[in-house]
């Protein structure tokens, strides 16, 4: 009898084992994942979907990943790139920074079903910061017909110095996104998922990357839905206005000094260390750019991420019409509502210090008096501040986040895209704060995505601690969510939710995402109608690193 007993335990726990742990065959090897502690899904971590180089080739393109002969434990090893430190806490305590960095995290739903959907999301973090894991979306696959990945890729300097040389051609960072990509469509479907049904997806700086991806030829046939959340390729962020320039002026800051022979500049990216290069986070930058971001790349005979400006692709419409759903939070400016009590005083002293890089003047009488034009739009004709406070949050949410979007999304409609899907987030709860020195409330940046991931807000994991509110509005956005990484449509026949119309160039109809879900007209009329005119006359294209300044590393 006792033998028996044995027999019987063994086969259980051989069962409980089995149920555990799941085993997929990739192009790698055999990686195996593990079942969920709390959700009915498995998780395949810090599986490797490309080489990043590493020493002194650290700026170049990604390598191919690793092979394996044993099966590969995919299991969480907490691995993030190098990076700044730009705010407390953002990275875990228990992370392990590696140079090659480059893992991909999938979220599998328990069934049996194949050609599952499949979401890529990009991390934000201005290009700058961040990590894959630093929002998870387990809640998404709770209708178990999806499948999620997130990952790494290079971020500052390392994934973005751009000198238009062979040892640092630029854009490392989103070449890093196309390899994975590319991972996806040659493994996903071992994973259940359908390569011809994947949507990308992005917060902040993961939504400029998203739409960057769209422009992108090297990225072509690899996605077939985007989601930028709060970012767009056309912003002062997305893309260096002048990525030599950047790179002389941040090896200055260094102390580095012989910064015009691009030989020695070079050798001084390729040689110091990283920790060194990542030491300044760029977050108090007054021009909205973070320094170090993707280019336009100067063509080396290599693979390009991009080579052509993403207004020029735009206006000239030789990109894929994809289905877009493009939008933003109302007050995406308290983004810099931590600056404010210092950049008062700094924007009535020169107010033209504040005005994005994007921007270029014949002279500086005339950039002076562009400048005060905009801050008599926001301010009035009175100085910077308490009482107008939510002016100075108006201008910060149109210069780096809402008219980049809303002139980009004229633009595709105009070259033929009539499934871009608009929308602005406004849902505030008991939870969300008043903006300062006001009685009024608003949606911070990225408020949207927070409500699409798991947990009550980026610092609380548990749901369950938001208010009932905010636990509804998060199931209707899932719901809006998951409708379109399922059919390319936010809202398709036989939703309960209000109809939603595609957008056309004239930036309506957009749908109202707050304590009321309605389809309302032109979004943001007076303010883009502004921004129009400003950037019709005043836009500064960028450049490619010029070439007169080449010579090999």
């Amino acid at each position: 009898m006792q033998w028996q007993t044995c027999v019987l335990l063994l086969c259980v726990t051989a069962i409980l084992a089995d149920d555990e742990w799941r085993e997929v065959k990739t192009s790698q090897g055999v990686v195996r994942g593990r079942k969920h502690p709390t959700e009915d899904i498995y998780t395949f971590y810090n599986i490797p979907y490309a080489t990043a180089p590493v020493g002194v080739d650290k700026f170049k393109a990604p390598l191919p990943p690793p092979v394996w002969l044993e099966p590969y434990d995919a299991v969480d090893k907490f691995v993030v790139c190098p990076q700044a430190i730009a705010f407390p806490g953002l990275i875990p305590k228990n992370s392990v920074t590696k140079e090659n960095c480059l893992i991909a995290n999938v979220y599998v739903p328990n069934t049996n079903k194949k050609n599952l959907s499949v979401a890529v999301y990009v991390h934000g973090g201005a290009f700058i910061v961040g990590y894959g894991e630093a929002l998870k979306y387990t809640h998404l696959l709770d209708t178990k017909d999806m499948i999620i990945v997130t990952f790494n890729y290079r971020v500052g300097v390392h994934g973005f110095l751009c000198l238009g040389t062979e040892d640092a051609p630029g854009n490392a960072g989103m070449k890093d996104q196309v390899a994975l990509l590319r991972w996806v469509q040659k493994n996903i479907a071992s994973f259940g998922g359908n390569p011809d049904d994947v949507t990308i997806l992005g917060y902040s700086a993961g939504a400029a990357s998203v739409d960057l991806l769209l422009l992108s030829k090297s990225a072509e046939g690899l996605f077939h839905r985007v989601v930028p959340e709060s970012g767009g390729n056309l912003a002062a962020f997305s893309i260096q206005r002048d990525p030599l320039e950047i790179a002389k002026t941040y090896g200055k800051k260094l102390h580095f000094s012989d910064v015009d022979d691009i030989n020695s500049l070079g050798h001084f990216y390729k040689t110091t260390p990283l920790e060194v290069l990542l030491s300044d986070p760029f977050f108090d930058r007054t021009d909205s750019t973070f320094m170090f971001s993707p280019c336009v790349e100067r063509d080396i005979g290599v693979e390009t991420f991009l080579t052509e400006s993403p207004l020029s692709i735009l206006k000239g419409g030789n990109y894929s019409k994809l289905p877009v759903l493009y939008g933003f939070a109302n007050m995406e400016g308290l983004f810099r509502i931590d600056l404010f009590d210092i950049w008062k005083h700094k924007m009535n002293t020169k107010f033209s210090d504040f005005l994005p890089a994007d921007l270029q003047f014949e002279s500086e009488q005339e950039r002076e008096e562009v400048a005060n034009k905009i801050k008599m739009f926001y301010f009035g004709d009175k100085p910077v501040s308490e009482e107008n406070i939510l002016g100075y949050v108006n201008y910060f949410s149109d210069i780096i986040f809402t008219y980049p979007m809303l002139w980009a999304t004229k633009l595709q409609v105009e070259a033929g895209n009539n499934q871009i899907y608009l929308y602005e987030y406004s849902f505030v709860d008991d939870d969300v704060p008043v903006v300062p020195h006001t009685d009024v409330q608003g949606a911070n940046h990225c408020a949207q995505s927070m409500a699409i991931a798991d947990g009550k807000n980026f610092t609380y994991p548990d749901e369950s601690l938001a208010t009932p509110e905010y636990q509804n509005m998060k199931k209707i956005m899932r719901e809006i969510w998951h409708n379109f990484i399922k059919t390319g449509k936010p809202v398709p026949e036989g939703s309960s939710l209000p109809a939603w119309a595609p957008a056309g160039a004239d930036r309506s109809p957009h749908m109202l995402l707050g304590q009321k879900i309605e389809l309302r007209g032109v979004l943001l009329e007076e303010r883009t109608r502004f921004w129009d005119d400003i950037y019709q006359r005043y836009y500064r294209e960028p450049v490619p690193p010029s070439p007169a300044s080449h010579f090999e590393l």
